[in-house]
């Protein structure tokens, strides 16, 4: 039998009525568009041609392409055709035609130098460092900093801000920054700074932390700066919302101290390692973001303060009306509730625009351990805050008082004040829980350096919920040895949490007023561990 020729089928290439264009180019590459090619199997392919060519310049299995390694203020002339998997091609398309720009002229100008460099906040191993912009006849890219007159850059970013990390405790160093564009153009140094990092705190150490409040409640006045050494962070309370402004507006003013003085007393805090954090809200200030608006607001007011006066970080202590479930709102991880999301949101721009900044929460229990027993409305509030934010969280302090008895992870109900309440509570956030019950929806743990119990330091600092001193201890003894008190809750882990981070108390005021007992005895108990 006579062989049977292969019939060859040449594929319809629509680009000869749709025309070939061209959506942008540079002055060395064109891109290229056309109408898609059809096939009695299938179209695999399109190859581009420059100038007649005879070899393809570029393929694509699309129906756009760019053809790059090209002259500048060149015309060049393209056509395109279609294959099919046996190798047949179409005919071209319709010739397209078009002149790449000229190359840019090289840019040889350097920025201007960053303007006001500053220091706003060190750690023992850290100074952070901001400054004004510079300008640029293309764009600036970055900045560099540079520590010592070296000149190798010690840190490098694209904001207004940087934290220079690595450091000596207890060290001076001076600090310049540039800037630089696109070509590789580094602008004149910046101002020259001096900054000295803190005292080195005890690895791993247990911490204590304060609230000084900004108001005369019948406890005591006491200088920011006269805060006993026995404090590690400092909450500065509280920030609240600026009657007759937007939305969302927060202000500060010092109570017992000028502007300039107060600056002056966080950075002497600052200089012996200690943090300086601004608390938002307290029992009085309530606070709603319902909508974009008032996020801004919030997050530039926040800021102005954050700018004015060096603060380490940001406490969220909403109580209150200030945050609360909408209806329907019914998953922790996956919030609906604006002002909940508004929180979220603006909460984690101020992280982000501020190197090394530490957050904390101090909600009440209803907001978090009442999640358990109920979710919706104040009942577990805070579970989306926390959950959202937990890879950024520093430390999380519930106030153990003025509260109704919790249900703790056995089912039972604890009352404040004592030993159980405080164990049952803490390795509520240790485990994790089912909120409302559900147990596809569990709250997951948290790491335990993150928790902190928080506790009056008198019984004239809350209306309940005092505990004493001894009665804290064994609390703690059971939490992070495992040694039991003999009391009713039973720890879900037996060896307890070595890692617990320490205490919170309301207040530094109040702990003055009573001569230091809070501060002095956990502080010496504290110590006792690594």
């Amino acid at each position: 039998m006579p062989r049977r020729e292969r019939r060859k089928y040449t594929p319809e290439f629509k680009a000869r009525v749709v025309k070939l264009t061209s959506p942008s180019k540079t002055f060395d590459s064109v891109s290229l568009a056309w109408g898609a090619s059809s096939d009695n199997v299938g179209v695999t392919g399109y190859e581009i041609f420059v100038n007649g060519g005879a070899t393809a310049a570029a393929t694509s299995t699309a129906a756009n392409a760019t053809v790059t390694g090209l002259a500048a203020n060149t015309t060049y002339t393209f056509t395109v055709k279609a294959r099919d998997a046996a190798g047949n091609r179409s005919a071209a398309s319709a010739a397209f035609s078009t002149t790449t720009p000229a190359r840019p002229p090289v840019d040889t100008q350097a920025p201007t130098a960053p303007g006001s460099l500053r220091s706003t906040g060190v750690t023992a191993s850290s100074v952070s460092l901001a400054f004004n912009a510079s300008s640029d006849n293309v764009g600036v890219t970055g900045y560099e900093v540079f520590v010592n007159a070296s000149a190798t850059a010690a840190a490098t970013s694209t904001a207004t801000s940087v934290t220079v990390t690595g450091l000596a405790a207890n060290t001076t160093y001076t600090f310049t920054a540039k800037a630089r564009d696109a070509a590789g153009n580094r602008s004149a140094a910046s101002n020259s700074i001096a900054a000295t990092t803190g005292n080195t705190q005890p690895t791993g150490s247990k911490v204590l932390v304060g609230y000084w409040h900004n108001f005369d409640n019948g406890s005591t006045n006491i200088r920011l700066r006269d805060i006993s050494s026995k404090f590690n962070v400092i909450q500065v309370a509280f920030a609240e919302p600026v009657l007759g402004a937007g939305p969302g507006t927060m202000g500060f003013t010092p109570y017992n101290a000028t502007v300039a003085e107060f600056k002056s007393d966080i950075a002497a805090l600052k200089a012996q390692g200690r943090k300086v954090l601004i608390s938002l809200g307290g029992a009085n200030g309530t606070i709603h973001l319902d909508d974009a608006a008032a996020k801004q607001n919030f997050v530039s007011s926040m800021q102005g303060l954050i700018n004015t006066y060096g603060f380490d970080g940001l406490d969220l202590d909403l109580e209150g009306a200030s945050l609360a479930l909408n209806g329907g709102d019914t998953d922790f991880r996956n919030p609906t509730t604006p002002r909940i999301l508004n929180l979220i949101a603006g909460t984690r721009q101020l992280l982000n625009d501020n190197a090394g900044f530490l957050l904390t929460m101090a909600p009440e229990t209803a907001y978090v351990q009442g999640g358990y027993a109920a979710y919706g409305g104040p009942w577990g509030a805070y579970l989306p805050v926390i959950y959202a934010l937990r890879d950024r969280l520093t430390y999380l302090h519930v106030q153990h008082y003025n509260t109704g008895t919790v249900t703790g992870l056995d089912g039972r109900a604890y009352a404040q004040g004592t030993p159980d309440f405080h164990v049952a509570m803490a390795e509520m956030l240790l485990q994790g829980f089912p909120v409302g019950g559900n147990a596809s929806a569990v709250f997951p743990a948290l790491r335990p350096e993150q928790v902190i119990i928080g506790l009056p330091s008198s019984p004239q600092a809350a209306g309940g919920g005092y505990t004493t001193p001894a009665n804290v201890q064994k609390a703690l003894d059971y939490l992070m040895k495992g040694q039991s008190f003999g009391g009713t809750y039973v720890l879900r882990k037996a060896g307890g949490y070595p890692g617990f981070k320490g205490l919170m108390t309301w207040s530094i005021n109040w702990d003055k007023f009573t001569h230091f007992e809070f501060s002095n005895s956990h502080r010496a108990y504290l110590d006792t561990y690594p």
